[in-house]
């Protein structure tokens, strides 16, 4: 079954990546003259294709020299976080099939030359030296690296952001714990007058405040946590529904929830000390009212 398209495709090879338009309807060639191609599932899904079908693919947007590709079969498109809101049309062809399809009829050359090469340095410290090597032996070639600073690269400057959210996140509810504990500490002032009449001292009370915070912030920590375990699934379900994309939105790692925790329970035990702490320093007629 042959399709034609008259749409924006983006082929992906493993040394580089080429925009493609459909072609206009062309007669059927020969099964031998049939190069094999990969589609994306978005494309494979959004155009009703099939493994077999037919599909025609041009380099100009005009549809000129169309070339017959056979869809062997589909992959899922690497997650990339820049371009998760993109519509991933994309297919895969071999090398020499893209080649002949980008190569220029008036110039002869085209098919053997190239535009930009990549160079993986084996030692990326060695940048600069490879760069003036570079610059001896071909004069009036540029060379760049593709590595971003840090103030460039947006995913750096997204966890910046996200730093100082969870700065005054924290500020914020450690205010709050500690108004909660200075209340519930408050209401235990007779509780606290009566331990010190039957001759516990300060530090007995207060080791005894010091382990039951250290219980109720670890119960605390551990129901946060479980809870963004049950979240987090619904959360990537949604946004991946949502974006037609396998890209991880929310992912709570070891390293995440062991950070929560160490936070979480130091803050708890300060606040339920301090709060104490403040009422333990009155008199004991002043906790009974005395």
């Amino acid at each position: 079954m042959r399709r034609r398209f008259a749409l924006l495709l983006t082929t992906v090879i493993a040394l580089g990546t080429a925009s493609l338009a459909g072609l206009q309807p062309a007669p059927a060639p020969p099964s031998g003259d049939v190069a094999d191609i990969l589609v994306s599932r978005q494309l494979l899904e959004s155009q009703d294709l099939a493994v077999g079908d037919l599909i025609e693919l041009a380099a100009d947007p005009d549809g000129a020299r169309a070339r017959a590709f056979r869809v062997v079969g589909s992959y899922e498109p690497l997650p990339d976080p820049a371009r998760f809101t993109q519509q991933r049309l994309e297919v895969r062809l071999h090398l020499q099939d893209m080649v002949d399809m980008l190569a220029d009829p008036t110039d002869p050359q085209s098919s053997e030359s190239v535009s930009a090469i990549n160079v993986a340095l084996h030692d990326p410290e060695g940048e600069l030296e490879f760069r003036r090597s570079v610059f001896g032996r071909v004069p009036g070639l540029s060379v760049w690296s593709t590595v971003r600073g840090d103030s460039a690269n947006p995913f750096v400057v997204l966890e910046q952001f996200h730093l100082a959210i969870a700065i005054v996140t924290i500020l914020a509810s450690t205010a709050f714990l500690l108004a909660l504990m200075v209340m519930r500490s408050d209401e235990r002032r007779e509780t606290a007058g009566i331990l010190r009449l039957i001759g516990l001292r300060k530090g007995r009370v207060l080791t005894q405040v010091l382990i039951e915070g250290v219980i109720i912030a670890m119960v605390g920590a551990m129901f946060g946590i479980g809870l963004a375990l049950v979240a987090q699934d619904g959360f990537n379900q949604f946004f991946q529904w949502r974006y037609d994309t396998a890209l991880v939105f929310v992912r709570v790692s070891p390293k995440v929830a062991a950070q929560c925790v160490a936070l979480a329970v130091p803050l708890g035990v300060v606040a339920s000390v301090v709060a104490s702490w403040t009422l333990l320093r009155r008199e004991v007629l002043a906790l009974l009212r005395r």
